[in-house]
């Protein structure tokens, strides 16, 4: 695997970047880590990524999250009692993982609704379509890994 990383030395320095700049920015905004990493578990739980799912759950936990609440992001909407916000960015991370081209005037207005403005919903739709490509990376790599 290290030999493939090696070979494109480009594209592994842009999508370190992106982690950075997604995952473990300077100065998060106002997208919180708890609001990045509950949408990494989400968006891990609906591709069935079980190791990004257990990466996420070990960010959240080191952030004070119980286990509890994680286990409410993992299976929303099914008893989610967390803040409004949080909702609707998981309804957002649950209509882009599932059905992308979805994205619509009214998805954005229920974000919209729930306080956050055009540079949140960037960042969180640039969130979830990294972790897609991500997990989806990941998959490639280990399958690759199988039949070298």
């Amino acid at each position: 695997m290290a030999n493939l990383r090696n070979s494109r030395p480009e594209t592994t320095g842009f999508a370190q970047a992106s982690y950075l700049a997604l995952l473990e920015p300077d100065d998060p905004g106002d997208v919180t880590r708890v609001e990045r990493e509950a949408i990494g578990l989400r968006v891990a739980t609906l591709e069935r990524s079980q190791v990004v799912a257990d990466f996420h759950t070990g960010r959240l936990l080191a952030l004070g999250v119980d286990e509890p609440f994680i286990a409410a992001i993992t299976d929303f909407p099914e008893g989610f009692t967390g803040p409004d916000r949080l909702a609707a960015i998981l309804r957002h991370v649950d209509l882009l993982s599932t059905t992308s081209r979805s994205g619509s005037e009214a998805a954005i207005a229920s974000l919209r609704a729930a306080g956050l403005d055009a540079k949140q919903i960037v960042t969180i739709s640039q969130l979830i379509a990294y972790l897609s490509y991500q997990i989806r990376m990941i998959a490639t790599l280990n399958a690759l890994e199988g039949v070298a």
